[in-house]
């Protein structure tokens, strides 16, 4: 594990002692399902798997502590802290660099943007929020099945993450949750792009 500045056993015991058994089983599964999807855009196996490991290492933090990490550590538009389910990303990428001394900038980003995500990801942002969404300990097979059959089709991964945006916006409404407003420019930004031949 060359992306991290700390042993494996060290890692995998953090995991575990921070994260519940299933947010455990969904790490690996999300590290597993990026590296078997790399190959497949010319990215590098070990990064996605390593990335897709540690994307959610905050996500066991308590509302309070997330808040705290995010308003004495970091910078977040405040259209962002909306919602407490998207507040782990930030501070999971702030934590990949404190804990496990992750300097790789695209990893980073990655772990930033894997909920809400932004406009103009890279290929490896988008395999790792789609593996997010995809792996297949946790996920349901329909929901699973929906995204990834667009992983094959010229312009895949741009029609995923279409995909998936819609499956979330629609929970998100099902469930009375408030949307952010990037997340909408970026179902529109990607009407466009999936719509690309």
């Amino acid at each position: 594990m060359d992306y991290i500045k700390v042993s494996e056993k060290y890692l995998m015991d953090w995991l575990k002692n921070n994260l519940s058994e299933k947010r455990y089983q969904h790490s690996l599964g999300t590290g597993e399902c990026a590296r078997d999807l790399a190959p497949k855009y010319n990215i590098n196996p070990d990064k996605a798997y390593i990335t897709g490991l540690l994307h959610d290492c905050a996500k066991c933090f308590s509302n309070e502590k997330l808040l705290e990490i995010i308003n004495e550590h970091l910078e977040i538009d405040e259209s962002e802290k909306i919602s407490y389910k998207t507040w782990h990303a930030p501070v999971s990428a702030y934590i990949v660099q404190k804990e496990f001394g992750v300097k790789d900038k695209e990893i980073i980003s990655a772990i930033r943007w894997h909920t809400i995500g932004k406009i103009g990801m890279t290929d490896f942002e988008k395999l790792i929020y789609l593996a997010d969404k995809i792996e297949p300990r946790t996920r349901e097979d329909y929901y699973i099945e929906k995204i990834s059959k667009h992983l094959n089709e010229p312009n895949g991964l741009n029609k995923a993450m279409l995909e998936s945006y819609k499956e979330t916006i629609k929970s998100l409404v099902e469930r009375d949750l408030k949307i952010c407003i990037q997340t909408v420019d970026i179902y529109n930004y990607l009407e466009d792009e999936a719509n690309v031949n």
